[in-house]
């Protein structure tokens, strides 16, 4: 099928044409349909499948059949990130420049005067997360009483950072009378909860295995003991020449910990986290993306805001508390039909972690052994002396859960 076939208007077929985008992907071609007939709709996707053009193209079209309406904000895009608001309000911009259409980001960290100045020059489409969207209602620089078109984009990740009260004060300003789009590479309770308050009677389209790794991903284990996964990783890295490699943690303070010491080892390496102001985090992309700096070091808020053309490696340094994070970190590689590989080192006091990631992925994950770096068998987990796994993995997931119940962003 060609975009042709999808009755886009001349104004964004002209846009996909110098975007030399020449056919829909199948999120594309099964999402599109349904948004131009005006149905709500849920969609579980990978990230990489072209999922911000699934809802954007369809919703630019409905706003252009209406010119009379164009600087009034009718439509919301809320994602959990400042890296992601920022991709998919490029994105939009991108498909809407032969038209009048004007798209404004909403995002913490950034001064707010402009993102007022922008906002009070007239906008259609406002991206945002939701932290600074409910600042804007708050100051009343923003309403949402005309907003047409909703979109949750990666709405497990909105609930898992704990913006589900945010989300409710925010619902409080939108019509009853709107569609509805929620996007999500995991569907879960929490999510399918708020499909049944918020989404009226929606079409359903599932693009991969819900809860699946990205299939084009090798994924390959090493068990490594927790105080020579450094060593190996600078081993592998240097070894098989890898450039542009992204490495994930479960904190800042071991992002920044493990970057100063992979730049000892020789790679130009840089951290990215919520504690990093917005200037830092850009730049650091931008280099990372350039090529200047070779590796990338992130906490999981960075997991699904980075988008990184031709990403071959994840490392996952560390395996993340909550499963569902190990299947968007290696999401960030393999994406739009191409491979990628991703890599965890897994150290014995992580093993329960592995286990909650096959359930999930309902398959065997077995850790190899690289000659050299051969775990200490005699070691035992550290919790194996004083509680059980259940009761560790019961504290340890309390308490990074409500951590990230207390993150605005």
């Amino acid at each position: 099928m060609s975009f042709q076939a999808l009755s886009l208007c001349g104004e964004l077929a002209q846009a996909l044409n110098k975007l030399n985008f020449t056919a829909p992907t199948p999120v594309q071609t099964q999402c599109i349909p349904v948004v131009l007939a005006g149905h709500d709709l849920v969609a579980t996707a990978q990230t990489g499948t072209g999922k911000t053009a699934a809802f954007m193209l369809p919703i630019l079209e409905r706003l252009l059949a209406s010119p009379e309406r164009q600087g009034t904000v009718r439509a919301l895009v809320v994602t959990p990130t400042r890296e992601l608001a920022q991709q998919v309000a490029q994105s939009a911009q991108s498909y809407a420049q032969c038209t009048a259409l004007k798209m404004v980001c909403l995002y913490g960290g950034a001064n707010i005067g402009p993102q007022e100045k922008a906002l009070k020059a007239g906008s259609d489409v406002v991206v945002a997360t939701p932290g600074r969207l409910l600042d804007h209602l708050i100051k009343g620089t923003l309403s949402l009483a005309q907003v047409e078109h909703l979109v949750f984009d990666e709405a497990d990740r909105i609930l898992d950072m704990g913006f589900i009260g945010e989300i409710k004060r925010i619902m409080r300003h939108l019509p009853a009378q709107r569609q509805t789009l929620l996007f999500s590479a995991t569907i879960d309770e929490q999510v399918q909860s708020l499909v049944k308050q918020w989404l009226n009677d929606p079409k359903r389209v599932s693009i991969d295995k819900e809860n699946s790794a990205a299939q084009q991903v090798e994924q390959v284990f090493y068990a490594v003991d927790e105080d020579r996964k450094r060593e190996l990783m600078s081993h592998l890295i240097g070894k098989n020449n890898w450039q542009q490699v992204l490495v994930f943690t479960r904190t800042k303070n071991m992002a920044d910990s493990l970057a100063k010491e992979l730049n000892k080892d020789g790679l130009a390496t840089l951290a990215i986290h919520g504690d990093k102001s917005q200037g830092a985090r850009d730049k650091a992309l931008e280099q990372f993306k350039s090529g200047k700096t070779r590796v990338l070091v992130a906490t999981d808020v960075a997991a699904r805001g980075l988008d990184i053309v031709d990403l071959d490696y994840v490392i996952n340094a560390e395996l993340p508390y909550v499963a569902e994070d190990y299947v968007h970190r290696i999401g960030r590689t393999g994406r739009a039909g191409k491979t990628g590989y991703a890599m965890s080192l897994v150290s014995i006091d992580e093993q329960w972690l592995l286990e909650e990631i096959e359930v999930l992925l309902d398959e065997r994950l077995t850790p190899q052994w690289l000659p050299g770096y051969e775990p200490d068998l005699t070691k035992e987990p550290k919790d194996n002396r004083k509680n059980s796994n259940k009761s560790r993995k019961q504290r340890d997931k309390k308490r990074i859960l409500n951590k990230r119940s207390t993150r605005r962003r």
